[in-house]
Parts: structure tokens; C-alpha cells; sequence
């Protein structure tokens, strides 16, 4: 036998000894790559979603943000009696009477609930502040012996509403509706509108005499047969050559007499 021939085996073996070899480099490397390649994907995936995380911002309901303060706020709410106008003069009565009794860890919150509402008035329209309940005062209060004492006791106070020692307290809508009575959601935009145009005040009367300030009518007395709030027109009796007749006009056309 040849010294070829007795060669090649062992060369043979070395040579698959060596592709073994790189195999199994190229096999660690080729992981090695992956795991590199999965972690940057997941790293940018992780960096794609935070961003959306941090958009996704839920935008709370006034009503029921308002809501949720006061489920938070401590104490319970109840109604006192006041005299009718007196309603702000009682709450700083009691708002001051709590400091100098030092019950400001027992009485915490002291309400007149109000609202707006449009009025007109010598053709003149205007928005007013005004009591929404007249006299009632809201407290926010936890309930002791003390407390109780020191509201009934405030000039102005008449007593609680409800048992004379043993008040109930308000339930959180009827908390809400009555301090928050001009909060409505976006969408109830349009029955606020119509609402408020529900409330406007009238300063006129059926059968009233006013002067006709305005138009081919100006200066002519009339009498109001009809008034419509809504539209905010008046129809009124002109007279004209002795007879009687009916013209639509708007409140600003006219002044009382």
C-alpha cells in the first residue's frame, strides 16, 4: 500500500473535522444573530407602543369627573332651612362660625346652589346669577353632636332638613343636581340651549300697553294679545284708521309705557 492511500483517511478526517467545526460556528453565530435580531425587534416594538400608550388619554365625562370629586370629598351633604334671600349671609355665617369653633375638620364645605338664567327687561337681555333653591344652604359635614350644634345654632339657620337631631343626608345625584345644574356633556349641548331658552324671563303681560318703538308702526301705542318666549315676539293690537290690528314684533320693538 501506498503512502497516498494511507494518507488520505486521516486527511479525510480532518477535513470533515473541520467543516464540522465551522458548521458549528456558523450555527452559534447564526443564533447569535437571531437572538440580536429578536431583541431589537422586541425593542422596537416596545418603543412603537409606548408612544401609543401614552396618546391613548380618555377623555372624562364633565358629569362624571364632577361626580367622582364627589365621591372623593369627605363627609356627607345635607340641606339646611334659611330665610328666603338670606341664603349667602348664612353661608358666610357659617363659614366664619366654623373658624372660630374650630370645627373646620368637621364642617367642610358650605353651598348656596345657583344658576344662570336669561331675563329681559325694557328690551334689554341680560344673564343673571341668581338662588336656584331659595332657602336651603348645602354643608358638607361629618356629623356630631358638635357639628350638628354648630349649624343649627347659625344665625340665619332655621334647621335641617329632614329629622330635627337626625338629618339624612343627600344622595350623590341629588348632591349633583343641585350644585352642578349647568354641567352637561358636549352632546347635550343642544337640549342646554333649548333650556336656557325655556327659562328666559318676560318682563311683559298679556293685555300690558307698550309704546312701538320701531318700524313703519314706530311711536304708536299697541296692547300685547300674545307673547312667545321662545321666538321672543309679541303680537300686539295697533290701532290703525280707528280699527284694531294685529302686528308681530319682536321684544326689542317695544317699550313698557
Amino acid at each position: 500500500m501506498s503512502q497516498e492511500s494511507q494518507e488520505s483517511p486521516a486527511v479525510e478526517a480532518n477535513l470533515e473535522d473541520s467543516l464540522a467545526s465551522v458548521e458549528a460556528v456558523e450555527t452559534a453565530v447564526e443564533a447569535d444573530v437571531d437572538e440580536v435580531v429578536a431583541e431589537d425587534v422586541e425593542a422596537a416594538q416596545d418603543e412603537e407602543s409606548a408612544p401609543a400608550e401614552d396618546e391613548v388619554e380618555v377623555e372624562l365625562d364633565p358629569i362624571e369627573e364632577f361626580k367622582s370629586e364627589l365621591r372623593r370629598l369627605p363627609g356627607d351633604w345635607f340641606v339646611v332651612h334659611s330665610y328666603a334671600g338670606y341664603e349667602n349671609r348664612v353661608k358666610a355665617n357659617l363659614e366664619n362660625r366654623t373658624q372660630s369653633l374650630n370645627m373646620e375638620d368637621y364642617i367642610h364645605q358650605v353651598e348656596v346652589p345657583m344658576e344662570e338664567v336669561t331675563e329681559i327687561k325694557n328690551a334689554q337681555r341680560k344673564i343673571v346669577r341668581r338662588v336656584r333653591i331659595p332657602g336651603y344652604v348645602l354643608v358638607r359635614m361629618d356629623l356630631t353632636d358638635e357639628s350638628w350644634g354648630a349649624v343649627r345654632h347659625t344665625p340665619g339657620v332655621t334647621g335641617f332638613v329632614g329629622h330635627t337631631h337626625q338629618p339624612v343626608p343627600l344622595t350623590l345625584d341629588e348632591v349633583f343636581s343641585m350644585l352642578a345644574p349647568t354641567l352637561a356633556p358636549k352632546t347635550q349641548a343642544a337640549a342646554a340651549a333649548a333650556k336656557a331658552a325655556s327659562e328666559i324671563k318676560v318682563d311683559f303681560t298679556v293685555g300690558e300697553s307698550v309704546t312701538v318703538t320701531d318700524g313703519p308702526f314706530d311711536t304708536l301705542p299697541a296692547s300685547i294679545s300674545e307673547i312667545n318666549a321662545e321666538s321672543q315676539k309679541l303680537k300686539v293690537l295697533v290701532s290703525i284708521f280707528g280699527r284694531e290690528t294685529p302686528v308681530e314684533l319682536s321684544f326689542s320693538q317695544v317699550a313698557k309705557i
